[in-house]
């Protein structure tokens, strides 16, 4: 034993993903007296500017956009009792398929094994004891969370360490519910595109797969309050639309797959830091 605190490292993208997938843990775990430290890949320049200016349109500008989303973020940490935010500073790559893709700089484009040393370097100083991030598929086929997912598995292998691995998903079954209650607040919303369909069909797990189911119910309010801090990409957060009673209730659990243990600790577990403590 030492005196080194506990500490949960999670891996996120853009600003705002770190509420939307992690919120609760992080929350949960920074009460417990677990060091946090959140880690976020890219600047979020893609995403929209004030008044809702899309990417591309007239009056967009990236730069301004990145100041006003880390300034964002920061609220959010502030409301999440985020120990350490790290920022790796790359390019925001935009969504599958918009020409920031290809971008010079963009973290799609920036080599792996570069973000992987950089991210090593961060776990070399905190030593996290669990480490969370995406899958391979980026959750949703992002290309920066794809990118994410990447250099992380990298650093974990240039480092050497061994913390828990876990990887962000969610139950096929929440999936299907979220659905029903888009449809609920949009009749008219039209139903997916073939494409768009098989990129739903691949988001989360069958429930019996998922291996670690932890309630956040507790801080459910938190997460409400950092996923708003984003304000300016408002109209994206579908989940801020449900307002605070209905998101506690939908939202109240946070889902992961283990990808790595050392502990033996059994699952199906309710506690990443199950066989730690």
């Amino acid at each position: 034993m030492t005196d080194r605190p506990l500490t949960l490292m999670a891996v996120h993208a853009h600003p705002d993903d770190e509420a939307t997938g992690t919120g609760g843990v992080l929350a949960r775990y920074a009460a417990e007296g677990v060091r946090t430290v959140l880690v976020t890949c890219t600047d979020g320049s893609c995403g929209d500017g004030p008044g809702g200016v899309k990417p591309g349109d007239p009056g967009h500008d990236p730069a301004a956009v990145a100041l006003m989303r880390r300034q964002e973020l920061e609220a959010s940490c502030d409301v999440l009792k985020i120990s350490h935010l790290e920022l790796l500073g790359y390019a925001d790559s935009g969504m599958d398929g918009w020409p920031t893709n290809d971008a010079p700089g963009s973290f799609w484009q920036s080599p792996v094994q570069e973000g992987a040393t950089r991210l090593a370097a961060l776990m070399e100083h905190y030593l996290p004891d669990v480490v969370v991030t995406y899958d391979e598929y980026g959750f949703y086929g992002h290309p920066d969370h794809i990118q994410a997912h990447r250099i992380t598995m990298a650093a974990l292998e240039l480092t050497g360490l061994n913390p828990k691995v876990y990887w962000t998903t969610a139950p096929r079954s929440q999936m299907r519910r979220f659905g029903e209650l888009m449809r609920e607040a949009d009749p008219n919303m039209p139903e997916p595109d073939p494409a768009e369909a098989e990129v739903l069909a691949r988001i989360g797990l069958p429930d019996d797969e998922i291996t670690t189911w932890v309630d956040t119910t507790a801080f459910s309010d938190q997460k409400y309050d950092a996923l708003a801090a984003h304000a300016s990409q408002g109209e994206n957060i579908f989940f801020l639309r449900m307002g605070k009673e209905r998101f506690a209730e939908l939202m109240g659990v946070e889902t992961f797959l283990r990808v790595r243990d050392t502990t033996g600790a059994a699952v199906p577990e309710d506690d990443l830091f199950a066989g730690l403590r």
